[in-house]
Order: C-alpha cells, then sequence, then structure tokens
C-alpha cells in the first residue's frame, strides 16, 4: 500500500498515559505523534504511580524506535507501522476565537489539523479518550475516534451462565449425581454454569474444567460459608466458583448491592482461616476517588488509607458478626483483628507491582476502575496456589478514562471466557436492602 493510501492516526497524549503498548496497535498505519503529546508525556513521567509509568515506558520506546530511523521522516515497526513525530505549521487562529489560547490540548488540535492539511490523500484520523477532546475534534472538522484496543461491548458480555432445556432422561441423570457429555450443552464453554430446565423442573451444573462433562454444582443454597447463606442462584454460583481451588481466577461483576465483595471475602475466610487451604487472605482495591478530592489526608500510611479500605471492613463485619450489627467499639476491634492477623491483610493495590504472591486468595475489589493493563500486572503477580477474585460494578466507574466498554474487569472477562483456569458470574439482583435495590434501578 503507498504511503497516499494508508490511514494517519494523530494520538492525543491519554492515549500513551492509558496504555503505553499502543504504539504498537496501529499495523500498516501511519502515527504522527504531536510533539505537544512529547511534551505532555514529559510532564507526567515524574508521577509514581501508573500514568507515571506509562509515560515513562512511552519514552523509552520512542527513543529505541529512534535508534532504527528518524522520527521526524518516519521510522518504520515490524508490524508495517510508521511513527513519526510532528510539530504544526498552523497558527493558532486556525481554531474558533474560543480555542486560541497556549492550553496544550487545542495546541495539538491546531497541529492535527496541520497533519490533515498537509496529508489531503490519506485518511486523518485524532484518536482520544478524552471524551471533550473528541467533541472539540469534530466541531473543528478532525475526524476523531476513541481508543478501541481494549473496548469490549457490554451488552455482549459472557455473564458466566445461561439456559437450556434438556430432556427428561438427561435431566434425571443430572438429577441424580451423574454427568453429561459437553456436547450436549452446544456452545456452553468451561466452567459456564448450565441452568437446566425440563418443563417445571431446573437444577444446575458446571462444565467441569478437568473431565470436560456437565456435572451439578457442589454448592447448594443451604450451604453456610462463612456465616454467609447464598440469596439467590447467582450467589451460588459465585460460591460453586469461588470454594473450586481448580479454578485460580475468578470475576465477579454486577449492580451496586449484590453481594459480589461479599461472597468472595467470605468463602476467602473461609478457605484461609478454616480450611486453611491458601496461608493469607489478600484484598485490595485501587484508590479512586468518587467525586471531588478532599486532598491529603493525615498520619501513616495505614490512616491514609483507612477511608478507602473502610467499605472492605464493611464487609468482614458482616462476616464477624452474627446480626450484621456491631457498635462502634466492635468495629475499631473488627479493625484490630485484622491489622493483627498474619492471615488476612488489607491494601493499597499501589504496592504490587514487582511483588510475587504464591498460595494466597487475593481479592481486588471495585476493579471496573483498572485498565486492561493494570488487571494483566495484578494476575501476572500469582505465585503457585494463587486464587485471583476481581469483583466490580461496570456501572460505577470512577476513573476518567475508562468506561463500561474499556475497563480491565470485562476486558478479563470477555478474555478468559474460555479457559479452564477461569470461570465468572454476573450477579443481577440487588441483596442489600429494597430501597438499595430500587435505587440501582431507577437512578
Amino acid at each position: 500500500m503507498t504511503e497516499n493510501h494508508r490511514k494517519i492516526i494523530v494520538p492525543d497524549t491519554n492515549i500513551f498515559l492509558h496504555d503505553s503498548d499502543s504504539i504498537y496497535s496501529f499495523p500498516g498505519q501511519i502515527l504522527i505523534i504531536p510533539l505537544e503529546v512529547i511534551e505532555e508525556i514529559d510532564d507526567q513521567k515524574r508521577r509514581s504511580d501508573e500514568v507515571g509509568r506509562h509515560a515513562r515506558r512511552t519514552s523509552r520506546i520512542l527513543d529505541e524506535i529512534r535508534v532504527k530511523g528518524s522520527l521526524s521522516e518516519g521510522a518504520d515497526l515490524d508490524n508495517g507501522c510508521t511513527v513519526r513525530v510532528a510539530f504544526g505549521d498552523k497558527r493558532m487562529d486556525c481554531l474558533p476565537p474560543s480555542l486560541r489560547n497556549n492550553k496544550e490540548d487545542n495546541r495539538i488540535l491546531s497541529t492535527a489539523l496541520s497533519i490533515q492539511d498537509k496529508y489531503p490523500d490519506n485518511e486523518v484520523v485524532f484518536m482520544s479518550k478524552d471524551i471533550n477532546m473528541r467533541i472539540k475534534a469534530d466541531a473543528i472538522g478532525l475526524q476523531c475516534m476513541d481508543y478501541e484496543q481494549d473496548k469490549i461491548e457490554l451488552e455482549d458480555l459472557y455473564m458466566g451462565y445461561k439456559e437450556i432445556e434438556v430432556s427428561e432422561d438427561d435431566f434425571k441423570t443430572l438429577a441424580s449425581g451423574g454427568s453429561l457429555p459437553r456436547e450436549l450443552f452446544g456452545n456452553f464453554t468451561v466452567n459456564e454454569i448450565a441452568i437446566v430446565k425440563n418443563n417445571a423442573q431446573v437444577l444446575y451444573c458446571r462444565i467441569d474444567p478437568e473431565t470436560n462433562l456437565a456435572a451439578p454444582l457442589k454448592a447448594n443454597m443451604d450451604d453456610v460459608v462463612a456465616g454467609i447463606s447464598s440469596l439467590n442462584a447467582e450467589q451460588m454460583f459465585a460460591f460453586d466458583l469461588l470454594l473450586d481451588d481448580r479454578v485460580p481466577l475468578v470475576t465477579l461483576n454486577g449492580k451496586a448491592g449484590t453481594g459480589k465483595t461479599l461472597v468472595a471475602l467470605a468463602a476467602g475466610v473461609r478457605q484461609v482461616l478454616e480450611d486453611t487451604l491458601y496461608q493469607k487472605l489478600l484484598v485490595s482495591r485501587p484508590i479512586v476517588s468518587m467525586g471531588k478530592e478532599m486532598g491529603f489526608l493525615p498520619g501513616g500510611v495505614e490512616e491514609k488509607l483507612d477511608p478507602w479500605m473502610t467499605p472492605l471492613y464493611d464487609n468482614f463485619e458482616i462476616i464477624f458478626s452474627v446480626d450484621g450489627r456491631k457498635s462502634d467499639k466492635d468495629k475499631r476491634h473488627v479493625k484490630e483483628i485484622i491489622s493483627a492477623s498474619n492471615m488476612i491483610q488489607v491494601e493499597a493495590l499501589s504496592y504490587i507491582r514487582g511483588r510475587s504472591l504464591p498460595n494466597q486468595y487475593m481479592v481486588v475489589d471495585e476493579a471496573q476502575n483498572l485498565s486492561p493493563l493494570e488487571v494483566k500486572t495484578i494476575i501476572t503477580r500469582a505465585g503457585k496456589g494463587t486464587k485471583i477474585v476481581l469483583t466490580g460494578d461496570p456501572y460505577q466507574i470512577d476513573h476518567p478514562y475508562l468506561d463500561q466498554n474499556s475497563n480491565g474487569l470485562n476486558y478479563a472477562v470477555e478474555r478468559f471466557k474460555d479457559s479452564p483456569l477461569a470461570g465468572h458470574v454476573t450477579l443481577v439482583k440487588g441483596e442489600r436492602s429494597e430501597l438499595a435495590e430500587v435505587a440501582a434501578q431507577l437512578l
């Protein structure tokens, strides 16, 4: 394909701060990076978080590409992509009056317009994860799009279970504790749960990862796991996967109040404290605010993290109490028990990079606020004998550059749906309270 017919991608800074490997995501195309983007990446490289890591890695990748060829003229990658760094030859007065300032975003848009004018025979696409940047780009005549390399359509997301009608004889086989060949279940994947029906009768089975047969669930509605019982079928499905040590990755998603975190922690408490199947229960969540930040918090690391970890302690209080209600004194007592325990550890995800976690039961709550690369980082920390549970609500995302279709939780669900090492359940019924359930539906 000649250069005149190749698509030109002009990326915004947030593409690289979201995924430094995005440089390799445009095979056969021309990637022209505005010089202002390089400046913004340089401004972010001193940060100690994931954004800073992506900024530093992007700089290293571009420096390695620079060795292969001039970035001003274009350096070719192995996948056929040509990478260039360019500055605009247009003045800011090419933009509408309201955008004629020295703001970095507007300078990037000005450069994108220059590139579009310079290559009239090419399709030029401005790419950004910032919704407002895409709106402004469209308003000034730029074709624009989101970075969709890791997008999963929420409506098509794998649920982890579905219904199937079977013959009366096959139903009797399952009801008596027997198994059925997987072939009878069509396109069911490994570890997918089948809601088996015959007339008005219903039972549940799962495609076993070892035998490749459809066998009845080991969990049932009467089971009590660390004091917690299943309140609906989906919670029972979750317990069946959570209590199976042959499934080292379990993902649970659902709206607020469906019990995702509670069942995950209850299964962990049982397998760590009662069954001693794992050496430690490690519980974590990303540090992402809902709404306006309150500024710096006083105290040491533990005190700073306490507001973020309180929702996890709330669930532990339910597990460790008889009726789910405790006084403030009792709540502090639960925290002290967890803090003093060598078998339960609550910490922020900020400290996980570089660690190896063998023989642990790890729960990552609010995983919808993680990028696909961050989820990869977490899962690759798993050592021998470790089980990882990701829980989250794809409808409640607080990360500025993630949405229902691009968050790491949904990405993991879709990528692992055919793996015998993973299982997933979508919880749909709210059990927190009648008010919480109605609010989740109406608000």
